[in-house]
């Protein structure tokens, strides 16, 4: 063990570490990492979601927290939280950012410092899980992460992708970095699996179905499951008053999120 994980840290209190990754964009990585982290909460635990995408930082918007800003305190940042029991905390650059719509013109050396900091110096306290939603690809900020997460042991990853061939061939890349870097991977996640029709409530597969699965098969990981298109899923995020944390369970795609979450709780030996 280094001398960093000697002395106590932020992260030496976080039980389960699980990167979202998908080496395609618009895959939905955002949308499945804040609906996991909303899952887990709902099964009792406490959570922390890290937004390393530096360009296009979405979670603030997803959990309804984008006028929030985070504080700087004598053991470093304190996160964004969602609601009062503090049982789900949230971390961004988007909230760093004087204007919301301002573009992050950043080289690689100044991404990766930035990602150092956030997993260095944000007081997450005792949580059971931190999960941190990636930017597509295998650039700057993955090696980045996963360089500061070693000496952490990662739970692993869940792997995002739509079933079309042309995400499929990009999210490959993914599941072999992850091999490369020696990541392990807790599963994969079939995004945008059908649609939902929002008067009939009948799925139709407008993209195509089953790539996911297949692409689990070849590479010998588990298949964690299908998510189909949901409008209402839509409405609830954009709607006025309240916020989506406390909307989530009305969705149509709560009962397949529980699956899936506790597959990932399962595969992060969390299930009891």
């Amino acid at each position: 063990m280094t001398e960093s994980v000697d002395q106590p840290t932020h992260l030496s209190k976080v039980k389960h570490i699980v990167l979202v990754l998908s080496g395609k964009g618009g895959v939905g990585k955002s949308t499945v990492t804040t609906e996991l982290a909303l899952s887990l909460v709902e099964e009792g635990k406490r959570v922390g979601v890290l937004d390393i995408d530096l360009t296009g930082p979405s979670v603030p918007r997803m959990f309804g927290l984008e006028n929030h800003q985070v504080h700087q305190a004598s053991t470093g940042w304190v996160p964004v939280y969602t609601n009062e029991s503090k049982s789900l905390a949230v971390m961004s650059l988007g909230f760093l950012l004087q204007n919301k719509d301002d573009a992050v013109v950043w080289r690689g050396p100044k991404k990766t410092a930035m990602i150092k900091q956030f997993l260095e110096d944000v007081a997450w306290g005792d949580i059971d899980y931190l999960l941190i939603d990636t930017p597509p690809g295998t650039s700057d900020e993955h090696i980045a992460v996963v360089e500061n997460l070693r000496d952490y042991n990662p739970d692993g990853a869940v792997i995002v992708t739509t079933p079309q061939a042309v995400a499929l061939a990009d999210v490959r890349k993914e599941l072999n970095f992850c091999h490369k870097t020696k990541i392990p991977i807790l599963g994969v996640v079939e995004n945008m699996s059908g649609f939902i029709c929002p008067y009939c409530t009948e799925c139709s597969d407008i993209f195509s179905k089953g790539g996911g699965e297949a692409m689990a098969k070849e590479f010998n990981v588990d298949f964690l499951g299908r998510v189909p298109i949901d409008p209402t899923l839509t409405a609830l995020i954009e709607a006025e008053g309240g916020t989506f944390s406390t909307r989530f369970t009305q969705s149509g795609i709560y009962p397949i999120f529980k699956d899936i979450t506790k597959m990932v709780m399962s595969k992060c030996g969390d299930i009891s």
